[in-house]
């Protein structure tokens, strides 16, 4: 069944459709109301000679649908499938900025305190987000003082001959040596941390009070002292949240700036009245493609000050996108969101995340007033900060070629940049990529890709000088011409390893230099004990940062195919029965190895005859060894 007639066999229910691409990749994630109207719609809108459905359209070969109750669950659905497929025709949440919670470790035998980023379903309790993101270092801090809840990475799953420094200074209870504590004792500071934590601060206070009066009579002075100080530390940030709480309630606000196909917004995190923190998100490429107008009414709807550029660019449909991924998995969600755009699942949108929050939330897009005015001041940073990222490489080309001649050094205007990047997990499948910015662009169809093929294990200098190796040895057999500028993405190991390489072909005046990682350091060669240090916010940086985050970009690319390529030849081609064309028969309909692992006979039936079938379902279930058989068993 071909394309065309599988969506006319959709239901009309709601649901989530992905379309893949001839490699089985999922290329674009949807949801609908009315999955077969939907979905039809993009043949509608291909034949309408639309440039960016057709592109879609032109590649998708397949469609594949899930059925949902209601539309909140296709909204959730969506979410969840677009952060795990990352289709290129989806909009991405790209960077991956979070703010920090406060992590307890329950699990364990004496809990700790550490500050996070990352949540886990490894039976710790989270508490916030905090903003700004040093708030939760100060609770943290409290934490360590007050209750003597440690964070350090001592293995208290045993006792030690001695304790830390940190027991000595009186942030935390000993654990790690038996007989500085008992179980009990530090159970009850646990309990207290954790009161803390979820602001029961009067059924906090009044347990401290019950034990500083029982330490008094007991003539514990000392210990009745601490629990003196620690009721006036839970006071004190008591009064101060009652006070913050009073003035207003939180409030998530968008503005966003567009122009010249990249876009900047910002986001405001306003917390008990004020702007505590600010969120820069930046796209300098949309997808291609956008969504369709849909015969359901699910269209964006602007603002009359919109203008024509911004509705070409569907803010609604954006923000929609956008704010799924920003809200949907936050175990927190203020009590109200505004946004500059009106979209058509804003309610749907609306009443899942008051579902998954626990209380009313406003998800409002205001055209006048006072929350218009915050969006307002949200969109004119917005634009400042779409100003400092983009515009700074604007003044003109010839200018940033004198700025990087000017730093790197080189003997003329670079016209032609070279980068380098390595990849590899603990030396499998290392694999480097080259990129090329010429006249001021990346020029993709320059791009080149490299196994390495020499080096065996671990050794990102010895892959280096290899690949360098072949990419100029070629040009050089060709009579073609050396570039501009050698970059490498490493540090100085790196640069000197490219340098051989050169060398050795005889390119001893060809200029070269690297960037390393963390640092931002830039390394010219034959001038390493004097590297450049450039301001942040220089555009010869900016420049060299962008060559290098492609080249990284890229190898991580090839990097993760070639993987995916070697985990299937490695299992499914040595089953009898199996060769190429079956293996990639059963991967398409499948979608990944595991998924068929899981398949059934019947399943895997469908898509091969059936001896091949119970040939692949008896690989991935082999029968419990006997004395008469042994069956092997491949990883």
């Amino acid at each position: 069944m071909d394309l065309y007639e599988k969506i006319r066999t959709l239901p009309t229910q709601p649901g989530v459709y992905l379309y893949k691409n001839a490699e089985g990749q999922v290329i674009y994630v949807g949801k609908a109301r009315n999955l077969r109207s939907r979905v039809r719609s993009y043949l509608l809108e291909a034949n309408q000679a639309n440039a960016k459905t057709g592109t879609l359209m032109r590649e998708a070969v397949d469609v594949e649908y899930i059925l949902v109750a209601n539309e909140m669950e296709a909204l959730a659905l969506e979410n969840n499938l677009i952060k795990q497929k990352k289709p290129r025709f989806n909009i991405l949440l790209r960077d991956d900025k979070t703010y920090p919670y406060v992590k307890l470790t329950l699990a364990d035998r004496y809990p700790k305190v550490f500050v996070t980023r990352r949540l886990r379903k490894d039976g710790s309790a989270y508490y916030g987000p905090y903003f700004p993101g040093n708030l939760a270092y100060r609770v943290a801090e409290v934490i360590h003082r007050s209750f003597l809840i440690p964070s350090c990475k001592v293995d208290l799953s045993r006792y030690h001959p001695r304790a830390c420094l940190q027991y000595y200074i009186h942030r935390c209870l000993g654990p790690c040596v038996e007989g500085l504590t008992t179980p009990e004792a530090y159970a009850l500071a646990v309990k207290d941390a954790q009161m803390f934590l979820e602001g029961r601060h009067a059924e906090l206070e009044k347990s401290l009070e019950e034990r500083m009066l029982a330490a008094a009579e007991a003539e514990q002075f000392e210990l009745a002292a601490r629990y003196r100080d620690l009721i006036s530390t839970v006071h004190q940030i008591e009064e101060k949240q009652r006070i913050a709480k009073a003035e207003s309630d939180d409030v998530d606000v968008f503005g966003y700036h567009y122009e010249a196909d990249a876009l900047a917004v910002n986001l405001f995190h306003i917390r008990n009245g004020k702007i505590v923190d600010r969120r820069e998100m930046f796209w300098e490429e949309l997808p291609e493609f956008m969504n369709p107008i849909e015969d359901d009414e699910e269209t964006a709807v602007a603002s009359p000050e919109t203008s024509l550029i911004e509705q070409a660019f569907n803010a609604g449909q954006f923000f929609s996108a956008l704010l799924k991924q920003v809200y949907i998995d936050q175990q927190y969600v203020p009590k109200t969101i505004l946004t500059p755009v009106d979209f058509a699942d804003r309610e749907a949108l609306g009443k899942l995340l008051a579902e998954k929050a626990g209380h009313r939330i406003e998800l409002a897009a205001p055209q006048r007033g006072d929350k218009r005015s915050l969006i307002d001041l949200a969109g004119q940073n917005a634009k400042q900060s779409y100003i400092q990222r983009f515009r700074v490489l604007e003044p003109s080309r010839k200018a940033i070629q004198e700025a990087l001649a000017d730093v790197l050094m080189l003997p003329e205007l670079p016209k032609r940049i070279e980068c380098f990047d390595i990849s590899h997990i603990q030396g499998a499948e290392t694999v480097a990529s080259m990129v090329v910015w010429e006249d001021g662009e990346m020029k993709k169809s320059a791009y080149r890709k490299f196994q390495v093929k020499t080096v065996v294990g671990v050794d990102d200098f010895a892959s280096m000088r290899e690949i360098v190796l072949r990419r100029y040895k070629r040009v050089k057999e060709e009579n073609g011409t050396m570039p501009s500028l050698v970059l490498i993405d490493g540090g100085l190991g790196q640069l000197h390893a490219a340098a051989d390489a050169l060398e050795e072909l005889g390119f001893t005046s060809q200029p070269l230099a690297s960037i390393a990682k963390r640092e931002e350091v830039i390394y010219v060669y034959g001038s390493e004990d004097d590297p450049v240090v450039l301001d942040r916010r220089s555009p010869v940086l900016h420049v060299v940062q962008k060559i290098r985050d492609e080249s990284h970009r890229f190898a991580i690319g090839y990097h993760r195919k070639r993987r995916e390529m070697r985990d299937r030849d490695s299992e499914l081609l040595t089953i009898p029965g199996v060769g190429a064309q079956t293996r990639q028969r059963l991967l398409t309909h499948f979608g990944s190895l595991r998924d068929v692992q899981q398949a059934t006979v019947e399943s895997l039936a469908a898509v091969v005859n059936r001896k091949t079938a119970e040939a692949v379902w008896s690989y991935f279930h082999p029968k419990p060894k006997t004395n008469e058989q042994i069956v092997t068993l491949k990883m």
